[in-house]
């Protein structure tokens, strides 16, 4: 059955079996867990960092951005927003590419670059760092 509110319990694991209505969240994991809002009942994972997802708690829970479940059968979008789960509309396959190529943006400009190897970004860092330091 699909719902209309979802209550956070923090946890430092998840159960083997989630509750649906609950954002389980994982301070210890950064991240968070539920059982899909349309009531499918697949696990839906939400990994938190600034590049994926944000949330918030003032005695209820927010997650931005939304959940977008592609991968899913059941497709389902929505934005869990103050203990609501505010529905969206669904993305195109275009759209869908789109949306994963910028998040795949996102988190490599969160990532030390490895173009370059190990010891040739410590040798730019300590030479940047003695001219620094020179009078």
């Amino acid at each position: 059955m699909r719902i209309d509110r979802i209550v956070p319990q923090f946890v430092t694991s998840f159960p083997s079996e989630l509750e649906s209505g609950v954002l389980y969240v994982s301070a210890t994991f950064s991240t968070t867990a539920h059982a899909c809002a349309c009531g499918c009942g697949r696990e839906v994972i939400a990994p938190l960092s600034p590049a994926q997802w944000v949330l918030t708690f003032d005695g209820t829970v927010s997650l931005r951005p939304s959940i977008g479940n592609w991968g899913l059968p059941c497709r389902s979008h929505y934005v869990i927003d103050r203990g609501h789960i505010r529905w969206a509309g669904s993305f195109s396959a275009i759209e869908v590419r789109r949306n994963r190529e910028s998040d795949n943006r996102a988190l490599d400009a969160g990532r030390p670059s490895m173009k370059r190897p190990w010891w040739r970004r410590f040798v730019s860092f300590v030479t940047r760092r003695q001219s620094v330091t020179k009078y």
